[in-house]
């Protein structure tokens, strides 16, 4: 399906279509305005519909265009000529980097700005040099095959390999790519019976009521609240960076999670779940409020830097985070642990696992129950402890012997 699309170089609109194998760019001199724009996809359309028919006649919409030459050309194809297929139903000609720029085009207005910088890397680094020259419909099941075993034997500093979770990230867009080309060009996917590897469990390493409470009384002073909130909180390290007062309501107390802070710039949060009310306990609370009197009257973030800018979770991490750790001689933890910590901390004081899951950015209780009731047994002192003294007590009054 062609686009309409602007060319940088002049801000004018162009047509950007397949046709016979190849990739045709016409160019026009209107400005992109909205009014243009809807004039030519009417075109775009119509093009489309012609060529769909086969009764597409490419000299009478374009007849001054340097593709006529091309598009008389015929084709050479292992030692011999042929004459370039009249059909737009094959993807003959374009190589699999021309239609990831072209799936990459279609798709981006749907990511957010981060997901778009991850795939862009995704195909410059990994996909482009090994599949960007092939023809995008002669990628075989073996080929890619290959290229995902060879991830796992790159040399990445001292470590070998990719991880599976890394390697899983870099097929998706590979798979996303594919599966679009042989849809749209109607031929067999070469992804069909290959499926994600296997990740290990999430690695969950939570700290003690009696750890936190050590940290929190050490930490330098100007983070004690910060880390307080996220402690007692869970929320996710964009989640309480871009934190605003605005989403703060002390009355209701509730933290209002509508935003995120991604590289720097405030975005919509990942998934619809994590939108959601996170319920301020006391100890939240009046760290808001003594942290209301530091940054509140600069009517952004509740926790920033001294000109009022958003902190960076890097230079939090490498200068506060991991140095009060060492010097407390506590076990280098990720600051993700602060969120697992509060999940295990409102487990084991026996709150529902629903509401805990929606005050986590959960849709469901499954990774409760798969990932962190295990620490529940270890905090609460009770490993199946309630049901033996409920069999003894039965037992006893019924005179039977166990």
């Amino acid at each position: 399906m062609g686009k309409v699309r602007v060319r940088k170089e002049t801000g004018r609109l162009q047509f950007d279509f397949f046709y016979r194998g190849l990739r045709c760019r016409e160019q026009t001199l209107l400005e992109d305005t909205p009014a243009n724009r809807k004039r030519l996809e009417a075109f775009m359309a119509q093009i489309d519909a012609e060529i769909k028919q086969g009764t597409f006649t490419y000299e009478r919409y374009f007849p001054n265009s340097s593709n006529l030459a091309k598009l008389a050309q015929p084709i050479p194809t292992a030692g011999r000529v042929v004459d370039r297929p009249p059909s737009a139903g094959g993807s003959q000609g374009q190589t699999f980097r021309e239609f990831a720029e072209e799936w990459y085009l279609e798709n981006e207005i749907s990511w957010k700005i981060s997901y778009r910088k991850t795939v862009r890397g995704t195909l410059e680094k990994h996909l482009y040099p090994v599949f960007g020259e092939k023809e995008v419909s002669h990628i075989t099941k073996g080929e890619i095959l290959k290229f995902r075993s060879t991830l796992a034997k790159v040399e990445i500093g001292t470590r070998l390999g990719l991880s599976p979770m890394r390697i899983n990230h870099i097929m998706t867009p590979l798979r996303m790519i594919l599966n679009d080309a042989a849809d749209r060009f109607n031929f067999s996917t070469p992804f069909v019976g290959i499926k994600p590897l296997k990740v290990p469990k999430t690695d969950v390493d939570p700290f003690t009521l009696d750890e936190v409470n050590l940290f929190l009384s050490r930490v330098r002073a100007d983070f004690r609240l910060y880390y307080q909130v996220r402690f007692f909180t869970g929320l996710r390290t964009g989640e309480i960076d871009g934190l605003q007062w605005k989403y703060v309501d002390f009355e209701r107390k509730q933290i209002l999670i509508r935003e995120t802070l991604v590289e720097g710039r405030i975005e919509t949060p990942k998934t619809q779940g994590s939108i959601r009310e996170v319920h301020m306990s006391d100890p939240v609370f009046a760290a808001l409020k003594q942290q209301w009197e530091v940054t509140g009257k600069l009517g952004g973030f509740a926790f920033c830097n001294r000109c009022g800018n958003n902190l960076h979770h890097i230079n939090v991490t490498q200068r506060i985070w991991y140095p009060t750790l060492k010097f407390l001689g506590m076990k280098r933890r990720r600051p993700y642990q602060t969120r697992h910590t509060t999940a295990t901390l409102w487990l084991a004081a026996g709150e529902n696992p629903e509401w805990i899951a929606r005050q986590m950015g959960h849709t469901s209780t499954e990774m409760l129950f798969t990932v962190y009731s295990r620490f529940v047994p270890n905090l609460t002192r009770q490993d199946g402890s309630a049901f033996e003294n409920l069999l003894a007590a039965r037992m006893a009054a019924g005179g039977a012997h166990v």
